[in-house]
């Protein structure tokens, strides 16, 4: 088993994958060699879609973490190791976001697999976010990065540089499907910018802080989680802080999960006076798998379109940006 991950490699050497087995060892339990085609465990839902846009129907991908499931203390089931023994690469996020599946990939990966942490080799430690949901003294970094789309690129481009190593037959094509979906990217970062220039206050105050790298790309705040360390609520002083704090910023909307809802939450809007909105997603994708909308994009879409309209903007241009995929999504998301 090869384990790449920043530290190992270096930032630089980032997309300087080793090859890894492509129609190579056969250890009873894999029909790669027979098929000519790789097959790809991925951990959360976002990532299973990015993944998907880049090998379209040339491998087979199939997601670990089922969606609306919070990916943080998810633990696999023990039938996810036959999953992980007959995979060639299983792409993670890293950050310490999937610590559970990923020790279990290490222990049931054949000779030669890989796990790719896309997350880690995005960006460099010096740039990791420690926050409310993720202080620095936990040693457990903010690992949301695929809510911005700037990164997200970035995971993308690793998986096709990652791709075109293992299956040098489609490198083109998964070359070409990466520029497709470079150029979705440009077009929805050019429309997420002139409708936030319409949100008069771009503060966020969340139920988790899946936001952190978005925030500092986009110019937003993020001025408070509500979901701590440890998962639990917030004491009754963090509570009663929040509420003030709401009240100072002026927003005139906080934000909750479509997934967890969250009472605490509920209650400090109240307290403050101001609309408590509980449909953001993280990496739960909207609608069902196979649904135009059940994607990176749909979920990106969805959730920007919610703040900034919550937040008093206009969401015209994101709502102009057509839902779409740049290459068939025929990866299996557990439900």
């Amino acid at each position: 088993m090869v384990f790449k991950r920043a530290a190992a490699l270096g930032l630089g050497l980032a997309v300087s994958l080793v090859v890894g087995a492509c129609g190579g060892d056969d250890d009873g339990g894999d029909d790669t060699a027979t098929s000519g085609r790789l097959k790809i465990a991925t951990t959360v839902a976002p990532i299973t879609s990015i993944v998907a846009n880049i090998v379209g129907d040339r491998a087979d991908v199939e997601g670990i973490v089922p969606e609306g499931t919070n990916s943080h203390t998810f633990e696999p089931k023990p039938s996810v190791a036959e999953l992980l023994s007959t995979a060639d690469v299983v792409y993670i996020n890293g950050l310490v976001l999937e610590e559970p599946t990923r020790k279990l990939a290490e222990s049931n990966l054949k000779a030669g697999a890989e796990i790719v942490e896309l997350g880690t080799l995005t960006i460099p430690e010096s740039e990791y976010v420690y926050d409310f949901s993720f202080p620095r003294a936990e040693g457990k970094p903010n690992p949301h990065l695929w809510t911005d789309p700037t990164l997200a690129r970035r995971y993308a481009e690793i998986v096709k540089d990652d791709m075109s190593e293992r299956d040098p037959s489609n490198a083109a094509y998964y070359s070409e499907n990466f520029t497709m979906f470079s150029a979705l990217i440009d077009e929805f970062d050019a429309a997420m910018r002139t409708s936030f220039a319409t949100v008069p206050n771009r503060e966020l105050l969340t139920y988790h802080d899946a936001y952190a790298y978005f925030a500092n790309t986009y110019g937003w705040k993020v001025i408070g989680a509500i979901q701590v360390s440890d998962f639990e609520d917030p004491t009754p002083a963090e509570v009663a802080s929040l509420i003030d704090q709401v009240r100072a910023e002026g927003v005139p909307a906080i934000f909750g999960s479509e997934v967890f809802p969250s009472p605490v939450l509920e209650q400090i809007g109240k307290e403050a006076g101001v609309k408590y909105v509980d449909e953001l997603r993280d990496d739960d994708l909207p609608g069902e798998p196979g649904d135009i909308e059940h994607s990176w994009l749909g979920l990106m879409r969805f959730d920007y379109i919610t703040m900034t309209e919550a937040l008093g903007g206009d969401a015209t241009a994101l709502k102009a940006v057509p839902l779409r995929n740049v290459a068939p999504d025929k990866a299996k998301y557990p439900q």
